[in-house]
């Protein structure tokens, strides 16, 4: 069951993806990034996620590791919507199975 730090957790990490991304765009209004700022906008919401994801793996079982694969193996095909979708998915099954 999801307690209330959880809870927090997850929106505040909602809030963060989106704010990172509505503030790339306001950025934008004032100038014209450069091919580098660009790149480094667009990557703001996977180091997030990473860096949420990160000290979980690390303190994780086997069913943690086998879905960051499962994970791995989906980011190198997908869009990260559906990877996000896997990877969230398949930690979840796996636990149960798994433990």
């Amino acid at each position: 069951m999801l307690d209330t730090s959880n809870i927090a957790a997850i929106f505040a990490m909602a809030v963060a993806t989106y704010a990172t991304r509505v503030g790339g765009l306001w950025v934008l209004r004032f100038f014209k990034p450069t091919p580098r700022i660009q790149a480094a906008l667009d990557a703001l919401p996977v180091t997030v996620l990473t860096a949420v994801i990160a000290p979980s793996l690390s303190k994780g079982g086997a069913a943690d590791l086998i879905a960051a694969f499962l994970t791995l193996l989906a980011a190198s095909r997908l869009p990260l919507l559906p990877v996000v979708v896997i990877g969230v998915g398949s930690v979840v099954i796996l636990r149960q199975f798994l433990g």
